[in-house]
């Protein structure tokens, strides 16, 4: 577990997202993954709309994730390779924990779709902050899956997105940092005209 939670702010700085494919177990307890859930459904969520939705993919069913997605890639490259299928299946078994983070805005609510996006989009980025909390690191995925509409059924309907694929575990290296932009270049004090 982090151990300084009593600087916020040394939290985030400190959290780094993780590779999946670099990932061990262990991963997060029942207990542990209940709470980092819990704080990704306490996110700001104009409307109280909680236009989002979290799969929860159990080991018992990754090779049958392996097969959607594989299903899923040859509906649209029918000619794919082995090498290729098998980066495909992979995937599905990256990470000891897997969560599907799914966009479920509320179409008929007067609140914009926007502001529903930005709120899984909060959602998300407060799993990964409680991952970290929980001593664990995540990783949080797209790429073609997230826009495949056969995955997205799978695990949600039509009018949902899948947001990413969330993927924690306990890293088996040190994690990298990455270039960070310029603070000048991304913050300013706003002084009008």
């Amino acid at each position: 577990m982090f151990n300084d939670l009593s600087s916020p702010a040394a939290l985030m700085q400190t959290r780094r997202s993780g590779k999946p494919r670099d990932m061990a177990a262990p991963g997060p307890s029942s207990d542990q993954l209940d709470r980092i859930l819990g704080a990704a459904i306490r996110v700001p969520d104009h409307g109280k709309l909680a236009p989002w939705r979290f799969v929860i993919v159990p080991d018992t069913r990754r090779e049958d994730f392996a097969t959607l997605l594989e299903q899923a890639y040859r509906l649209d490259r029918p000619a794919t390779g082995a090498a290729e299928m098998e980066t495909v299946r992979q995937f599905a078994f990256q990470a000891p924990t897997l969560v599907v983070a799914l966009s479920a805005p509320a179409h008929a609510s007067q609140i914009p779709i926007w502001e529903q996006e930005l709120s899984v989009g909060a959602a998300c980025m407060a799993m990964l902050v409680a991952t970290h909390a929980e001593g664990f690191v995540g990783g949080w995925l797209t790429g073609w899956a997230a826009y495949s509409d056969a995955v997205r059924d799978a695990f949600g309907q039509p009018g949902e997105r899948i947001a990413g694929f969330m993927f924690i575990g306990s890293p088996t290296r040190p994690l990298d940092e990455r270039p960070r932009p310029e603070r000048n270049s991304v913050i300013s004090t706003w002084s009008p005209a």
